[in-house]
């Protein structure tokens, strides 16, 4: 069976990974667009703090988590994935109750998320912390490299006879795919506003909401001025690429790319803007993540970096690095960590998230042979390789390895 995948973020290439380990010719569509997700993810594996009263997200994240350990030991090289605990702070302890009775309540059909330990004086466990955080640690999460991740399902899909190509792709109203040259010259127009997230849409709590970790803008983004639409210029008028089946897996850009099919999918962007600091000579390779209740998450990883983000901005597709947003990132990082303040600064990210307005993920079957698999908004890293194999067992016509009606297209 000949599959394109249009898209090589961390769905669509844990979908050629999939569908060539099955057998079937496999063509990757590399876009290659600026704002892709997974370069720009932190790499948060730690999904029982979530989504507490949306019981389907909660299982997408949740069997995502579950996925990375046999992905590990058969892809068989360092993806940057570690267990390495999460501790969730709060400068009031009673600020923790809720996500405890969360846990408590999540424990027995998650056990792998370890028993929750109290934590007196966390900064013993990442020294940059202030001294005035109480903390809970989950030692099952794990932080992954999405970077790492995405090239080594890449690499073994090739190795199994997929191939990679470079353009954009599109979509007859018949579901044919044509690979497109793309121009040099960047098209910059004014956007049209971004479909809005409803009030409070499952997951996705606005401010102060239900989820622990951070889903939605905690306050109206500042004007943006032009920005692109997110639609490439072609420098040529295609090639047709054979295909029984498309897996489109193209992130942000999935309802442009879906368009021709006569169908309307509410996707869009959501940018998160995350900063790398390093601590020259400090050891930060098996750091607990942290997760405060409002505010930035931190990561450690190897070789001293400390991950600190991220700005969740509805500005539509504007994949800059602002001024603005590197100051909300450091000023709320050294609330929670000040003893960042001397760090190095190495480089900053920008990634266009995926959401889809009515709230979940987006995953199912479009129409004929097109299948989709996006919106995992903040989620990508936890839940993207288990989405992929999603992707491929529907695209050759499989049962998915869970009921996936909850993800179905509107």
């Amino acid at each position: 069976m000949r599959v394109v995948v249009i898209g090589s973020g961390i769905v669509g290439a844990s979908a050629a990974y999939y569908l060539s380990l099955r057998g079937a010719a496999v063509t990757v569509v590399d876009g290659g667009y600026r704002g892709e997700a997974t370069q720009a993810g932190a790499g948060i594996v730690c999904p029982w703090v979530d989504h507490p009263e949306d019981d389907d997200w909660y299982r997408l994240t949740r069997e995502g988590a579950r996925h990375y350990p046999g992905l590990v030991e058969a892809l068989g090289e360092d993806i940057g994935y570690a267990k390495v605990g999460a501790l969730l702070v709060a400068e009031d302890p009673a600020d923790l109750e809720p996500v405890r009775g969360l846990l408590r309540r999540r424990y027995p059909g998650a056990p792998e998320m370890g028993e929750v330990i109290d934590v007196d004086t966390p900064s013993e466990l990442f020294p940059p912390l202030s001294d005035n955080l109480s903390a809970l640690l989950v030692p099952g999460a794990a932080r992954v490299d999405g970077c790492s991740v995405r090239d080594a399902l890449l690499r073994a899909a090739v190795a199994h006879g997929a191939e990679v190509r470079t353009g954009a792709a599109t979509l007859t109203p018949d579901g044919e795919v044509y690979l497109h040259a793309l121009a040099r010259e960047a098209v910059t127009e004014t956007a049209p506003a971004a479909p809005p997230p409803p009030e409070a849409a499952p997951g996705e709590p606005a401010g102060q909401g239900r989820s622990w970790r951070q889903g939605a803008p905690l306050a109206p983004a500042a004007p943006q001025g032009p920005t692109s639409t997110g639609a490439p210029r072609f420098a040529d008028e295609g090639v047709r690429l054979e295909a029984d089946g498309v897996i489109v897996a193209a992130g942000a850009w999935t309802g442009q790319v879906c368009r021709p099919l006569g169908v309307e999918l509410p996707v869009f962007p959501r940018r998160g803007q995350i900063l790398h600091v390093t601590m020259e000579g400090v050891d930060t390779a098996w750091w607990p993540m942290v997760l405060p209740r409002v505010g930035p998450y931190l990561l450690g990883f190897p070789n001293s970096r400390v991950v600190i983000g991220a700005t969740v901005e509805d500005v539509g597709f504007a994949p800059r690095v602002t001024m603005g947003g590197l100051d909300e990132v450091i000023r709320a990082g050294l609330r929670v960590a000040p003893g960042l303040f001397a760090a190095t600064v190495t480089e900053a990210r920008v990634g266009l998230r995926p959401v889809y307005a009515p709230g979940r993920a987006l995953i199912g079957r479009l129409a004929g042979r097109v299948v989709v698999a996006t919106g995992l908004s903040a989620y990508g890293l936890t839940a993207g390789p288990f989405t992929g194999e999603i992707a491929a067992a529907l695209a050759l016509g499989e049962e998915p390895p869970i009921d996936i009606t909850p993800y179905a297209p509107a």
